[in-house]
Formats: structure tokens, sequence, C-alpha cells
């Protein structure tokens, strides 16, 4: 009785998604910096001239280079799932789990904003 006396949301409200988006521009932003960020810091270590002439820019200066540049790609991702699910606020489908077609719960998003699985889901290996 209890089911048909309440409606089961399919989606969130557009003052939900409205909260969704800010959130996730500020991420998305946060985001960005970081990355740019990283990319100045390859730069920076790319035209250090000293490292060059004092030969310091052997296998330390390469680790540093390959940590510096997995940090931008990890970061390049992130950013690129974040603007998706930006995508789907905008398509009213954000918040949905692709594996269950249900609202992945409202706590579970503001940890991570991207999420595309319930926890549910993604326990139980649903992908």
């Amino acid at each position: 009785m209890l089911a048909t006396t309440q409606q089961i949301r399919t989606r969130y409200s557009d003052a939900e998604l409205e909260e969704f988006r800010v959130l996730i521009a500020d991420k998305l932003d946060q985001a960005h910096q970081q990355l740019k960020y990283y990319m100045r810091q390859m730069a920076e270590l790319a035209d250090n001239e000293d490292a060059k002439i004092k030969n310091l820019d052997d296998a330390v200066g390469s680790s540093e280079r390959e940590y510096l540049n997995s940090l931008a790609v990890r970061q390049r991702s992130h950013i690129q799932h974040l603007e998706n699910a930006l995508l789907r606020i905008q398509n009213k489908v954000y918040g949905v789990c692709r594996a269950t077609g249900k609202l992945i719960s409202k706590q579970r998003l503001l940890a991570v904003p991207h999420a595309t699985l319930s926890m549910d889901a993604k326990q139980k290996g649903l992908a």
C-alpha cells in the first residue's frame, strides 16, 4: 500500500538539477585550474636550463615528467567526466543509474557528482 501512495521518482527536479549543475561547475573550474598547474609544472621542468647544464635532467627529471604527465592525463579524464555530467543535467537524465535505471542517491552524487552507477550497482559489479 505504501508504494501506491508514494510516487516513485524517476529523475531529480529542475531545482535539484540546478544545485548539481552549480556543484559540478565549481568542481570543473577547480579541475581546470589543477590541470593548468600541472601543465605549468611540466613546462617549467622542460625549460629548466640549470638542470640540463648540471646534467640533472636524467632519471629524476624523466620520472618527475612522467608523474606530472600521469597527473595531467588523470585530470583531463576527470574533466571529461564532469563535462559529461553537465550534459546529463542538460538532458535531464542526471542521477539515473545506467545499470538499474533507478535514481542514484543524492548523498552519492554530492560525494561523486559524475557518478553514473548507484552504490548498489557498483558493489554488484553491474556496468
